[in-house]
């Protein structure tokens, strides 16, 4: 059985960083693109970041709004992504989740939560 499941978020200060962990217990982890998703009450979920597979050397995507301020790593071993959100603002609130969307684009986790006050 697959699982899917998101870790690390919480409540910070704007300016203060939060590392979200995604734990992905799918087959061929190494070779599967993983993306970090947000999305806020009202408003359609957002890409925020995604890294590619081993086979296109596991290269790092961001949006506009975090290039710069987030980095997103993976650890195949673990099956595990990371998203390191640095510098963060009130705009970075909402709950972030982790998907597979070239593979399992409708699977999703539950999420985590991130809080940002100015």
């Amino acid at each position: 059985q697959v699982q899917l499941v998101e870790s690390g978020g919480g409540s910070v200060q704007a300016g203060e960083s939060l590392r979200l962990s995604c734990t992905y217990s799918v087959t061929h982890f190494s070779t599967t693109s993983i993306a970090w998703y947000r999305q806020v009450p009202g408003k359609e979920r957002e890409l925020v970041a995604r890294i590619s597979s081993i086979r296109d050397d596991s290269r790092p995507t961001y949006s506009e709004a975090v290039k710069g301020r987030f980095a997103i790593a993976r650890d195949n071993a673990k099956k595990m992504v990371f998203l390191q959100m640095d510098s963060l603002a009130p705009e970075d609130t909402g709950v972030y989740y982790c998907n597979a969307p070239f593979r399992f684009p409708h699977f999703w986790g539950q999420g985590t939560q991130v809080t940002v006050s100015s």
